[in-house]
């Protein structure tokens, strides 16, 4: 494809040689002739003068490129845009495999292509173009919408509601049970019924082996557009907000909601009963006890901001030595208080 072409199809401004064909999408140290790459972060400004690329996307202010290039306010997100326009899915061809089993009653839509062992409950409605790869289990009453895709070993539990265009990666549970247990007077437990609904809205992704658990009562649900990685646990009654980001072994406890384009770093956890408040930023392995009001940045356990956590955080490795500065300190005072109460005089006291 020519350059002006792609300059074109991503509304970027051409600066070079419009005819530049390009044939793939790559990293700025692996790009060669032909390739098409991205400069977004000043550590590869070194990388950017070196590229052997065909072509770069970069922003306007951003140093020149010994190649032709493509400016825009936005380089990674035309990045991703070019790579869809070379790197289409291979989606596999519509229709049901006659190793599956679909009960009488579901209804399929038009272009749905159903992969070999999977399961489909009595009731279950999937929607038109949506894409179930091997053996995926699809319970009775569930609701997919349209161009959804469920990678192999998803599981939908009963009754669970996915809109349109939701991605669910291998492994993933939708609907399993939530952890609810009441203690008997004798010291046992007894199991809470957790019958309710979970509701996943359009344009959302779960990552391979994330689990979203239903409640008692109420609802599980997660809005329009949030994207959750891999190993997610999301507890009973949890609400994840619109275009909410969860990393990697994020944990939710139950009740709790998360505001609207809230991003929870990798190894975050959320106690129950809590609002995160909307824009809020955790990173790396906070550990969040009580609620947190809206455009937070916070860190550290528990949760402080992230400012705050930066200073203790330095402090942190200094305690050793204060410790001993302290203990000497204390040894010298000591000394001193002895030396003047030897020193005073008989008869003031």
């Amino acid at each position: 494809m020519r350059l002006r072409e792609i300059a074109h199809h991503l509304a970027c401004r051409l600066d070079g040689d419009g005819d530049v064909e390009v044939y793939r999408v790559t990293g700025i140290d692996q790009a060669g002739p032909g390739d098409l790459t991205f400069f977004a972060n000043p550590r590869y400004t070194s990388s950017l003068h070196q590229t052997r690329a065909a072509a770069v996307i970069l922003r306007e202010n951003d140093p020149q490129a010994p190649c032709a290039m493509l400016r825009t306010d936005h380089p990674y997100l035309a990045f991703a845009e070019a790579l869809q326009m070379f790197v289409a899915p291979a989606l596999p061809a519509p229709g049901i495999d006659p190793l599956s089993a679909i009960a009488p009653d579901a209804e399929i839509g038009p272009d749905v292509s159903i992969g070999p062992f999977v399961v489909v409950g009595a009731r279950a409605r999937i929607g038109a173009g949506t894409v179930i790869y091997p053996n995926v289990t699809i319970g009775a009453g569930v609701t997919i919408g349209e161009r959804c895709v469920l990678h192999a070993h998803v599981s939908i539990r009963e009754r669970v509601v996915v809109g349109a265009r939701v991605i669910v990666q291998d492994g993933a549970v939708l609907g399993s049970d939530g952890y609810g247990f009441v203690r008997r007077e004798d010291g046992s437990y007894m199991k809470i019924p957790q019958t309710a609904a979970v509701v996943i809205e359009d344009d959302v992704e779960i990552g391979a082996n994330t689990t979203i658990d239903r409640p008692a009562v109420g609802e599980t649900r997660v809005r329009q557009g949030a994207k959750i990685d891999n190993l997610v646990q999301v507890a009973h009654g949890v609400v994840i907000g619109r275009h909410a980001l969860l990393a990697a072994q994020v944990g939710i406890a139950g009740s709790t909601t998360i505001g609207d384009s809230v991003v929870l770093a990798g190894q975050v956890g959320v106690a129950g009963h809590l609002t995160i408040g909307d824009g809020t930023v955790a990173s790396a392995q906070t550990g969040i006890p009580n609620s947190v009001p809206p455009k937070s940045f916070v860190s550290g356990y528990p949760a402080i901001d992230n400012r705050d956590w930066l200073k203790s955080s330095a402090v942190f490795r200094r305690l050793p030595a204060l410790k001993k500065q302290v203990a000497e300190l204390e040894q010298r005072l000591a000394q001193l208080e002895a030396t003047l109460a030897a020193c005073k005089d008989p008869g003031d006291r």
